[in-house]
């Protein structure tokens, strides 16, 4: 028998890696930058085209590189990061597995300028598909740009699968976020078609959030601070009033890396036990400094999980810190009988010095001076109000004509024939009215929860919620579809915050929302404002609608109208049904029942889940 085993070409190695690597345009964003970073740039660009389909492009003045690094940097395995295997568990940079540059080169044009401080010239690479197309020498300024260009182009099959470009610069800005919270000391701009998304100078790590996530991220933060010799703990974490529905602000970076731990991600809601409103959670960010090596980082294929050496004694840690920050800043409740919470120094003057105050005399003053004033007398240099004494020589005025007054009076006293009495309409028994409707009743609610109703053949259980959102579904996608919504206008506009990828979510359904009766008014980049509201919906509703409403968008990525009308209807419907333990009155419980064997499919919720269960009359006798 023939030998079967042979040897892959490195081009369709290097495809291979790809598909670990590159996954979607983010992968790329995110192996560029830190590219960047670890050339010790200070202002790092980054230009998109398309949603990084047609052009990913990354400017740094970072170190560069020479000739030979330059054509090097896109072999397998060729890194100047590690040089024994062991360097891998004492790492402070990001990319050192010499893969990235090599698996992006495989699947796209690749074209890499780059220059040296001391050289007088640089070196231009051009490479498609693995394949070298030219190197010669090229006049660029101190350090590296390398474009990106028509990712996937010889695999069609993976450009397929990607997703719409909306989506996909979502997870682009999803990268973006992670490196430059990592990297306040670096300046970062992104452009995409040509027009600016954001622009973070050098800062401070506060500041650096507020200036990603809105201004009014500033007043949600408390500063969590905890340094002990297993790992050092910095960072910020959420007010528990401004936690939300989504996951979207939560951030751990350990060394400066992001990375995604759901063991540490309940040590922080942990610590906010018995803070937080069902099913909302809170916002962190927070940075951990260990030694290298107490962890692995090369558990993953994109170095988002970290093995930790200890992790209960770190788990214990980040909780503790996390309860501590929030009862210094009054945060969390604490018991304390005599303590007065006035008298604490607030955060922002706990460093600044007691100023001492100063006291003006008015050395001219004199209490016991008198001056003659007209009316009366008053002290010198104060304000004051004239008393004129009225005399009561006219006070015989103030009765005349009563005598005639009372004349009249006496004389109508006993004279009813011009007294009209108002008519009152008798309408029996005041019960009468709820005595005929004793025995009438065609539905009953259970526990708050259930509407019990009759049928010929038995009884019918309803689950009012599913029920409710059955209802609502249909009625939001046919207003979405005719346009025929009713809409109420707020005599005050709602002005909510949001982060600019979520106010990006929601310009993809404005239109739709605005079938479902919303109205719009300024969609700035932090701010949205909202002039009126669906008339099913409440004003308390509506932030926690458009959180859920993001949050769904988030995780189900629609692309087509169709899908996205449906997951718009099926989102809002669910956030605004009536909740179990909500007591309906009879003629509630009566039209939810008519209006949901009223719908075009009444046995199932949006989510395809029973609404109602039936009960026959043989059922019930069989229970006896």
């Amino acid at each position: 028998m023939s030998d079967i085993i042979q040897l892959l070409p490195d081009h369709v190695a290097n495809q291979i890696a790809a598909g670990e690597v590159v996954q979607r345009p983010a992968s790329v964003v995110k192996e560029l930058l830190e590219n960047a970073i670890d050339a010790k740039a200070t202002h790092i660009k980054l230009i998109i085209k398309e949603a990084g389909k047609t052009l990913i492009q990354v400017i740094d003045n970072g170190s560069g590189m020479s000739v030979t690094d330059a054509r090097l940097s896109f072999e397998r395995h060729a890194t100047s990061k590690i040089k024994a295997a062991e360097d891998i568990f004492q790492l402070d940079t990001k990319g050192f597995r010499g893969e990235a540059l090599a698996s992006i080169a495989a699947i796209a044009h690749v074209e890499l300028k780059t220059k040296q401080e001391e050289d007088e010239v640089g070196t231009e690479i051009n490479i498609e598909g693995s394949e070298v197309i030219s190197q010669e020498v090229c006049v660029t300024p101190k350090g590296t740009s390398i474009s990106v260009k028509n990712l996937f182009y010889n695999i069609p099959a993976r450009r397929n699968f990607l997703k719409s470009n909306a989506v996909e610069l979502r997870h682009i800005i999803d990268e973006f976020h992670r490196v430059t919270m990592a990297h306040h000391s670096i300046k970062f701009d992104m452009y995409h078609n040509g027009s600016e998304v954001f622009n973070l100078p050098i800062t401070n790590c506060r500041q650096r959030i507020v200036n990603i996530f809105g201004g009014k991220t500033n007043e949600k933060l408390v500063p969590v601070e905890e340094e002990t010799d297993l790992v050092t703990i910095s960072g910020f974490i959420g007010k528990p009033e401004y936690a939300k529905r989504t996951r979207g602000e939560q951030f751990f970076f350990v060394n400066n890396r992001f990375i995604k731990s759901p063991y540490l991600n309940h040590a922080v809601n942990a610590a906010f036990e018995g803070l937080l409103k069902d099913k909302a959670h809170p916002s962190y960010f927070v940075y951990l400094t260990v030694d290298p090596k107490s962890i692995d980082i090369n558990i993953h294929p994109t170095k988002t999980e970290i093995k930790f050496e200890d992790e209960h004694a770190l788990y214990a840690m980040l909780r503790a810190s996390i309860k501590h920050s929030l009862g210094q800043f009054n945060v969390a409740p604490v018991l304390d009988f005599n303590r007065d919470a006035s008298m604490d120094t607030p955060y922002e003057y706990k460093s600044k010095t007691a100023q001492t105050p100063t006291i003006e005399v008015d050395r001219n003053f004199n209490p016991f001076k008198d001056e003659k004033v007209s009316g009366g007398s008053s002290f010198s240099g104060k304000s004051h109000t004239s008393f004129k004494k009225e005399s009561a020589g006219d006070w015989e005025n103030l009765y005349v004509g009563l005598e005639s007054e009372m004349t009249t009076i006496k004389s109508t006293e006993n004279d009813f024939s011009s007294v009209e009495f108002e008519s009152v309409e008798v309408t029996g028994s005041l019960f009468e009215t709820d005595e005929k409707k004793v025995g009438h009743h065609t539905t009953y609610q259970l526990r708050k929860k259930y509407i019990v109703t009759t049928i010929k053949s038995g009884m019918v259980i309803v689950n009012q919620n599913r029920a409710h959102q059955r209802i609502l579904y249909e009625e939001l996608l046919r207003n979405i579809t005719m346009a025929s919504a009713v809409s109420q206008q707020l005599l005050f506009p709602l002005v909510l915050s949001f982060t600019k990828k979520e106010i990006e979510l929601l310009t993809t359904v404005k239109e739709q929302l605005e079938n479902t009766g919303f109205v719009f008014g300024e969609l700035s980049p932090g701010e949205v404002e909202i002039m009126g509201i669906p008339s099913v919906t409440s004003e308390k509703e509506v932030a926690q609608l458009l959180e859920q409403l993001i949050s769904d968008l988030e995780s189900e990525v629609p692309d087509s109208g169709f899908s996205q009308t449906d997951l718009l209807a099926r989102s809002i419907s669910k956030s605004i049904a009536v909740r179990a333990g909500v007591e309906l009155a009879s003629e509630q419980q009566q039209y939810m029942v008519n209006s949901l064997f009223a719908c075009t499919e009444p046995t199932i919720t949006p989510n395809n889940k029973p609404t109602f269960i039936t009960l026959t009359v043989d059922e019930i006798d069989k229970k006896f």
